[in-house]
Protein backbone atom coordinates (compact mmCIF):
# COMPACT_ATOMS: atom_id res chain seq x y z
CA UNK A 1 0.00 0.00 0.00
CA UNK A 2 1.40 3.32 -1.28
CA UNK A 3 1.34 5.82 1.45
CA UNK A 4 2.59 9.64 1.27
CA UNK A 5 3.05 12.08 3.94
CA UNK A 6 3.72 15.59 3.45
CA UNK A 7 5.33 18.34 5.82
CA UNK A 8 7.35 21.47 5.96
CA UNK A 9 3.74 23.78 6.04
CA UNK A 10 3.20 26.52 8.64
CA UNK A 11 2.70 29.93 9.23
CA UNK A 12 5.02 32.12 7.13
CA UNK A 13 4.98 36.19 6.80
CA UNK A 14 4.52 37.60 3.06
CA UNK A 15 7.41 37.34 0.92
CA UNK A 16 8.71 34.69 2.86
CA UNK A 17 9.84 31.34 1.63
CA UNK A 18 8.54 27.74 2.54
CA UNK A 19 9.86 24.64 1.40
CA UNK A 20 7.08 21.61 1.20
CA UNK A 21 8.30 17.59 1.39
CA UNK A 22 6.46 14.55 0.64
CA UNK A 23 8.02 11.25 0.85
CA UNK A 24 6.05 8.06 -0.22
CA UNK A 25 6.51 4.70 1.39
CA UNK A 26 5.13 1.60 0.24
CA UNK A 27 6.10 -1.13 -2.21
CA UNK A 28 7.36 1.13 -5.30
CA UNK A 29 8.96 0.10 -8.46
CA UNK A 30 8.85 3.69 -10.52
CA UNK A 31 7.10 7.05 -9.81
CA UNK A 32 5.70 8.10 -13.24
CA UNK A 33 5.01 11.85 -12.22
CA UNK A 34 4.83 13.94 -9.06
CA UNK A 35 3.09 17.17 -8.42
CA UNK A 36 1.44 19.91 -6.03
CA UNK A 37 -2.09 21.23 -5.69
CA UNK A 38 -3.59 23.25 -3.15
CA UNK A 39 -7.06 24.12 -2.33
CA UNK A 40 -8.00 27.26 -0.87
CA UNK A 41 -11.21 27.87 1.71
CA UNK A 42 -14.22 27.64 -0.76
CA UNK A 43 -12.41 26.86 -4.16
CA UNK A 44 -11.16 24.07 -5.67
CA UNK A 45 -8.22 22.28 -5.58
CA UNK A 46 -5.85 23.66 -8.37
CA UNK A 47 -2.03 22.84 -9.73
CA UNK A 48 1.02 24.45 -8.12
CA UNK A 49 3.67 22.25 -9.88
CA UNK A 50 4.49 18.83 -11.77
CA UNK A 51 7.39 17.10 -12.75
CA UNK A 52 7.73 13.64 -14.81
CA UNK A 53 10.02 10.93 -13.97
CA UNK A 54 11.92 12.64 -16.87
CA UNK A 55 11.75 15.95 -15.23
CA UNK A 56 10.18 17.82 -17.14
CA UNK A 57 8.14 20.39 -15.28
CA UNK A 58 4.68 22.48 -15.88
CA UNK A 59 3.45 25.34 -13.31
CA UNK A 60 0.97 27.81 -13.65
CA UNK A 61 1.08 31.21 -14.02
CA UNK A 62 0.37 32.06 -10.78
CA UNK A 63 3.37 30.43 -9.30
CA UNK A 64 5.93 30.17 -12.44
CA UNK A 65 9.25 32.07 -11.17
CA UNK A 66 8.30 31.86 -7.26
CA UNK A 67 8.20 27.81 -7.05
CA UNK A 68 10.12 25.41 -8.05
CA UNK A 69 9.52 21.40 -7.81
CA UNK A 70 12.27 19.02 -7.40
CA UNK A 71 12.71 15.14 -6.38
CA UNK A 72 14.85 12.65 -4.43
CA UNK A 73 13.99 9.60 -6.73
CA UNK A 74 16.04 7.46 -4.32
CA UNK A 75 14.20 8.66 -1.52
CA UNK A 76 10.91 8.71 -3.31
CA UNK A 77 10.23 12.54 -2.41
CA UNK A 78 9.36 15.57 -3.96
CA UNK A 79 9.75 19.36 -2.84
CA UNK A 80 8.37 22.10 -3.47
CA UNK A 81 10.24 24.95 -2.79
CA UNK A 82 8.18 28.20 -2.86
CA UNK A 83 9.56 31.81 -2.42
CA UNK A 84 7.60 35.20 -2.31
CA UNK A 85 4.20 34.19 -0.65
CA UNK A 86 1.60 36.05 -0.33
CA UNK A 87 -1.77 35.42 0.87
CA UNK A 88 -3.42 34.14 -2.20
CA UNK A 89 -0.84 30.85 -1.79
CA UNK A 90 -2.89 30.17 1.89
CA UNK A 91 -4.22 27.03 1.13
CA UNK A 92 -3.65 23.43 2.15
CA UNK A 93 -0.99 21.73 0.12
CA UNK A 94 -1.41 18.20 -1.32
CA UNK A 95 1.07 16.47 -3.40
CA UNK A 96 0.55 13.76 -5.74
CA UNK A 97 2.18 10.59 -7.14
CA UNK A 98 0.87 8.50 -10.19
CA UNK A 99 2.35 5.22 -9.90
CA UNK A 100 2.26 2.23 -12.23
CA UNK A 101 -0.81 4.96 -13.58
CA UNK A 102 -2.48 5.10 -10.13
CA UNK A 103 -3.24 8.51 -8.99
CA UNK A 104 -2.47 8.73 -5.12
CA UNK A 105 -2.63 12.33 -2.42
CA UNK A 106 -0.74 12.90 0.72
CA UNK A 107 -3.58 14.04 3.31
CA UNK A 108 -2.39 17.94 3.11
CA UNK A 109 -0.40 20.22 4.75
CA UNK A 110 -1.20 23.99 5.67
CA UNK A 111 0.10 26.99 4.50
CA UNK A 112 -1.05 30.54 6.03
CA UNK A 113 1.20 33.85 4.55
CA UNK A 114 -0.19 36.49 7.06
CA UNK A 115 1.58 38.91 9.50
Amino acid sequence: QVQLVESGGGLVQPGGSLRLSCAASGTIFSIDAMGWYRQAPGSQRELVATITSRGNTNYPDSVKGRCTISTDNAKKTVYLQMNGLNSEDTAVYYCHMTIRGLGYWGQGTQVTVSS
